[in-house]
Order: structure tokens, then C-alpha cells, then sequence
């Protein structure tokens, strides 16, 4: 039995929380100024839009937290937002695993959002790429993102701090243990 292993995700861009955020602050301003323009009274319950729109973002801000890749007893877990995947070693192709670029390797993009959360400089959940594949993503860095192609056909795009690390300790996991 071996302890779960954590493997940092690589940090998100800076400007990744400001494209949360400023959406939607510009509604709650615009929430404000529309009630205060009115000539009569507004009713409490539009009132209510405001602190609404606030606590959808607080919400989304604490799901966009929520980011781990944990290798627990022969099991990958991924955690992206409000999604988590988890994949037996076995179900991995680590033959045709790779450390790439999504600059250079543009067919593996994450295109259209199917169940997931994306802004700029980020990607999580269930997405089609490009080259009209489907994959499970938590990429937050771009330059070097681990693609573990699946043998049911799926993939998984992940964006481990050292990508290379996770990949030799999967290939390790994928060894099978010497009989005795």
C-alpha cells in the first residue's frame, strides 16, 4: 500500500482571476445603475441581483481553487473545478504519452466547452479538441501540458508543474512487479 502522491498543478496566469471578476463586477454596476434609474421604487427582489451575482462569483473563484492531480495506489486522480476524473494506471496508454506544447501541437486545443469550466489561460472539465477528439482537461499552462491518451479511445490533457515527473512515475506504476 503506498501514500497518495501529490503532483502540483502549474500555476494559473495572473490575469485569469481579472476575466472571473470583471464580468462580474460590470453586471453588479450595471445591476446598481439600472435600480437607481428607475423613477419608482425598485422591488427588494431586484435588490437581490447584486449580492447574487457577488456570491456567483465567490462561488466560481472558490471552484476555480479546487485543482489536484494525486496518484493514490495504481489510481490517477484529477480534480478541475467542479470535476474530478479518476483512471486506473492500467487504463492509460503510456506508450503514446507525451510532455507537448499546445502552441505547437494545435490539434490538441481544447475548442468547445462540453461540461467545463474555461476562461483565458484556463481549461477544465470535459472538452472536444481541435481535431474533434474528446478530452478531459486541466491545463493551465499551455507550453507543457502531459497528454494521456486513454485506451477506450478518450484523452486526458493535464498541466502538472514538472509534467515529466508525473509521466516517469506512471511508466514506473506500469511496470509490473517482479514475481516471486
Amino acid at each position: 500500500m503506498q501514500h497518495p502522491q501529490d503532483f502540483p498543478v502549474a500555476p494559473l496566469p495572473g490575469h485569469t482571476g481579472w476575466w472571473l471578476w470583471l464580468p462580474m463586477l460590470l453586471a453588479s454596476v450595471a445591476c446598481v445603475a439600472a435600480l437607481t434609474m428607475e423613477s419608482k421604487t425598485p422591488p427588494l427582489a431586484a435588490w437581490l441581483t447584486v449580492p447574487f451575482v457577488l456570491l456567483v462569483g465567490v462561488v466560481l473563484a472558490f471552484a476555480l481553487r479546487r485543482r489536484a492531480i494525486v496518484l493514490d495506489n495504481r489510481e490517477l486522480q484529477v480534480k478541475a473545478t467542479f470535476y474530478t476524473k479518476t483512471l486506473a494506471v492500467e487504463a492509460i496508454d503510456l506508450d503514446k504519452a507525451r510532455v507537448l506544447s499546445l502552441e505547437e501541437h494545435t490539434e490538441l486545443t481544447p475548442m468547445l466547452k462540453t461540461n467545463g469550466f474555461s476562461l483565458p489561460g484556463f481549461k477544465a472539465g470535459h472538452f472536444r479538441l481541435r481535431n474533434l477528439g474528446k478530452a478531459f482537461c486541466l491545463v493551465t499552462d499551455r507550453s507543457r501540458v502531459l497528454t494521456l491518451p486513454l485506451r477506450d479511445g478518450g484523452l486526458v490533457l493535464l498541466s502538472p508543474e514538472r509534467p515529466a515527473d508525473l509521466l516517469a512515475r506512471l511508466r514506473e506504476l506500469a511496470v509490473p512487479a517482479p514475481r516471486r
